[in-house]
């Protein structure tokens, strides 16, 4: 396997110092995870790409703070590199942010999520295996609002009815952040705990003692990009 790892934002400094950045997170779960082979960053955010597609088996978009609908001109540059990777059928997951710009530029609607942030640990259905669930760490304001055209819903939550989604053997999405630890949710519900209130806040930094599936995610798009 040969991934690239398109990082989409800088963590706030007392967080890189300890975590480095949300690719060194990701790849930190794709090894734990098992994954075999190389593995390279690139930073969109400053125009940092491949020089050649072709090199990898796999694009994997990290989160990021910023819209995926924004005008900002490397997030539109952003969405015609995953626009071509797509009618170039480039395997492609995405986390966060990234399940976000992957599902707009296959035609869904993106943007403010109807009921505000979800945050903390929430526990989605999931439609691929009957009767399971996956708990895992969220940290968003912004959602896909309706599935892709052509896209398999996987997972779903009833503030975020779009968690998960796939498309054939070519992209693989998720809402919620497998490669989160509890430390870093709680860094950032306590960044956010004004504009969460606290009955909100505190429910999801209980949340956060009683485990997440994150490795189990890992390991699945450790067999999707395989």
């Amino acid at each position: 396997m040969k991934l690239c790892i398109l990082d989409n934002d800088v963590l706030d400094p007392e967080m890189a110092a300890v975590y480095g950045s949300y690719a060194a997170m990701t790849e930190r779960l794709l090894r734990q995870a098992g994954a075999q082979g190389e593995i390279d960053v690139f930073h969109p955010y400053h125009g940092h790409y491949p020089a050649d597609w072709d090199a990898y088996d796999a694009v994997l978009l990290t989160g990021s703070r910023a819209d995926a609908f924004s005008d900002v001109p490397w997030v539109v540059n952003l969405r015609a590199q995953v626009t071509h990777l797509l009618a170039a059928h480039k395997k492609l997951v995405g986390i966060c942010f990234g399940h976000q710009l992957i599902a707009l530029c296959l035609g869904a609607p993106v943007g403010r999520a109807p009921q505000g942030w979800c945050m903390g640990r929430m526990n989605y259905t999931r439609f691929d295996e009957p009767a399971q669930t996956w708990s895992l760490l969220a940290s968003h304001q912004d959602q896909v609002l309706a599935l892709p055209p052509g896209a398999q819903l996987l997972a779903s939550h009833a503030q975020c009815p779009v968690a998960a989604f796939r498309v054939r053997d070519r992209v693989w999405c998720v809402q919620p952040h497998p490669e989160f630890v509890p430390d870093y949710s709680a860094f950032l519900l306590h960044k956010r705990r004004t504009q969460l209130g606290e009955q909100a806040f505190q429910m999801g930094m209980d949340s956060l003692s009683e485990g997440h599936d994150g490795l189990a995610l890992g390991q699945e798009i450790v067999r999707f990009v395989g």
